[in-house]
């Protein structure tokens, strides 16, 4: 699946950077392009891949300290700059456009679905956000502003990919160490989506193409990727047992939404050697993950490479119903009730007391 990705704000613009990388380094070649746009100069001083300066003559390369309204309003100032930008590296090979952020601070939270919004009006192919939760220890600021950005992107884009901090940090971790951990993983599982179908070694049975994930990211809502992995057999029949409990891993304790598991869509991308892939094993995990999610439109393939392990990738479409969004949703009202007592609390996902962005 061939994208081009806009990171947008300091978390956007690192994880737009690692993203690149790692489809470097692993020689895929799904990314076409990346380019990370912020109000604040420091952040973009800081990164390898092109960058864009905007809100200058607000701000003067400040950032926007917090006020998601002020990042929206910049971005949508700015709106017809980072297209003259993108303008370049959207080539006839791209398939999707990545918007990458962070959705707690000012200019992640508020200029990823004003982008988001414009790139709707502008691209015929899917737009989707890869959007980053902030933890429960970065203040109520940061919650309300995730609150409604979530809101925002969830029906701006065409699917909003959510990582949630919490799910993924480790007792110990200093803060920038536990931010360059998860920014690793989440290059690693989002690479490998990106990548699927782009065979590297051998040709699969069944390849998974990119209008599969398309199609599990379709209708909008949110979106989760999990992945685990395990050593292999040369014996694809050796391999059923890994392949289902790599995907029974994947999905149950290593999403990037931690307990999202009822779902409208998901797809399942099993990676490893051609040689090594059972597809007995790939239809057994498949039928299991139609069960544990209560889809019935779980679709299945293999991802051939070089490998001497077995990974499940898996991609849950259509979460927004779940206890962990709305869990957060609720913490997200509760924060932005703080800044304004007047608020009424209201309940669900479209209606929760969160003032819309836009």
């Amino acid at each position: 699946m061939k994208v081009v990705l806009i990171g947008v704000g300091q978390a956007g613009g690192k994880i737009t950077q690692a993203l690149a990388e790692f489809d470097y380094d692993m020689g895929f070649d799904a990314v076409k392009g990346a380019l990370a746009v912020n109000t604040a100069r420091p952040d973009l001083s800081e990164l390898d891949i092109d960058t864009q300066l905007i809100g200058q003559d607000r701000v003067k390369g400040h950032g926007v300290g917090g006020d998601n309204e002020l990042g929206a309003e910049i971005m949508q100032e700015s709106a017809t700059e980072v297209m003259d930008n993108l303008d370049g590296r959207l080539t006839t090979e791209a398939e999707a456009i990545v918007v990458v952020a962070g959705l707690g601070g000012g200019t992640g939270s508020g200029g990823a679905p004003m982008l988001t919004r414009e790139l709707q009006r502008i691209y015929n192919i899917p737009v989707y956000v890869l959007g980053v939760l902030p933890g429960r220890d970065e203040g109520g600021l940061y919650q309300a502003n995730a609150g409604r950005s979530v809101k925002t992107c969830a029906r701006e884009a065409d699917s909003l990919i959510l990582i949630d901090n919490d799910g993924w940090k480790a007792s110990g971790d200093s803060l920038e160490a536990g931010f360059e951990r998860i920014n690793d993983a989440i290059a690693q599982r989002i690479g490998l989506l990106f990548a699927s179908g782009e065979a590297v070694e051998g040709v699969g049975e069944s390849v998974v193409d990119s209008s599969e994930i398309i199609n599990t990211l379709k209708g909008g809502g949110i979106a989760s990727v999990g992945y685990a992995a395990a050593e292999s057999s040369e014996d694809p029949g050796e391999n059923v047992n890994t392949i289902t409990s790599v995907t029974r891993n994947a999905l149950l304790t290593s999403m990037s939404l931690p307990d999202a598991i009822d779902a409208e869509r998901g797809l399942l991308v099993i990676a490893g050697h051609p040689e090594r892939i059972s597809r007995k094993g790939v239809e057994r995990a498949r039928k299991w993950m139609e069960e544990e999610t209560g889809s019935l439109e779980v679709r299945g393939g293999d991802f051939p490479i070089d490998s001497g392990k077995l990974a499940s990738l898996v991609v849950l479409g259509g979460v927004e119903r779940s206890e962990r969004v709305q869990e957060f949703m609720d913490r997200a009202r509760e924060a932005e009730q703080e800044k304004n007592k007047e608020i009424d609390p209201m309940e669900g996902l479209e209606n929760d007391g969160l003032d819309d962005l836009m």
